[in-house]
């Protein structure tokens, strides 16, 4: 029996590897095929559009991007979403959920209830649409900030986590005179740096890649973001990188544009993830798992 769970434990190692490299090949494969394509001639990427290493090696579709006022406003315009965005959505969700998971509220299974509610139901398009016009706050970054500042999910995630830390804590910090916004900052915070890693890193993806929303609530060129940059780019929309050097323009070539774009925009998240990736799994475990 001994022998039969060996080579049965070692032919489940060996699948699972199998599947797991074929995963990992299926996933980077396309990143790689984009970073190629960016870094090669227009006349590299006809002779072998699946290529993974670049061939004649060109920058210029890079130059160009880099240098354009347009890219430039629209990478700011991301970077405020996403930074004042993920401080807010992470600000909100924890306030909301410091209350509901340790304080007898009066009401609070219908307050949870109304919030477990939106993860089945919306308002919808319209009636979101017609909020944010209400509220002034169209053609504004703010349209891509404010109605989205609490996620239900991140926000079960964090409510769960809190309900773990043990009331004894908060009991002996009460009887030494510590309040409410004293235990959570000083006490329940500290405790919670791995989960609130994890949900920042949830928001910040999110609000990175914000694109329905920028779409629908952001109309002037120089409140674009990165996604309506993209979309722009991909369907060939030629005047977006127009260049008043005749020579520079004859160089650009749809596809090498798309792909060095494509590159500078993810290039922040892929960057930020290594950083987080220890609090990741931590941080998701402590806040799904209640003890």
């Amino acid at each position: 029996m001994r022998i039969r769970s060996s080579i049965g434990d070692r032919f489940f190692d060996v699948c699972n590897y199998c599947f797991l490299i074929l995963l990992g090949v299926i996933t980077l494969y396309p990143v790689l095929n984009v970073a190629a394509i960016s870094l090669s001639s227009y006349s590299g990427y006809v002779s072998n559009p699946l290529m993974i290493f670049p061939i004649d090696f060109d920058l210029s579709a890079y130059g160009q991007i880099i240098t354009n006022p347009l890219l430039l406003s629209s990478y700011g315009n991301t970077i405020f979403i996403t930074l004042v965005g993920t401080l807010l959505n992470v600000a909100v969700t924890v306030l909301t959920a410091y209350p509901l998971a340790k304080s007898k509220i009066r009401g609070s299974r219908l307050v949870m209830f109304f919030i477990i509610f939106t993860m089945l139901f919306s308002g919808g398009m319209i009636p979101t649409f017609l909020v944010v016009k209400g509220m002034h706050l169209y053609n504004s970054l703010w349209a891509v900030i404010v109605p989205l500042l609490i996620s239900t999910y991140n926000f079960i995630i964090v409510k769960t986590f809190f309900e773990t830390i043990p009331d004894a804590l908060e009991e002996s910090a009460k009887i030494d005179g510590a309040g409410h916004m004293y235990i959570l900052f000083k006490i329940i915070i500290p405790l919670s740096l791995p989960l609130m890693a994890t949900v920042s890193l949830f928001y910040g993806v999110a609000n990175w890649n914000r694109f329905f929303e920028a779409v629908l609530y952001l109309n002037d060129r120089s409140n674009w973001t990165m996604t309506i940059l993209l979309r722009e780019i991909i369907t060939e929309n030629s005047d977006l990188f127009a260049s008043s050097d005749p020579m520079a323009t004859e160089k650009m070539y749809p596809k090498t544009m798309q792909s060095a774009t494509i590159i500078v925009a993810i290039l922040p998240i892929l960057f930020s993830y290594p950083f987080m990736q220890k609090y990741f799994i931590k941080g998701i475990m402590l806040g799904a798992v209640k003890q």
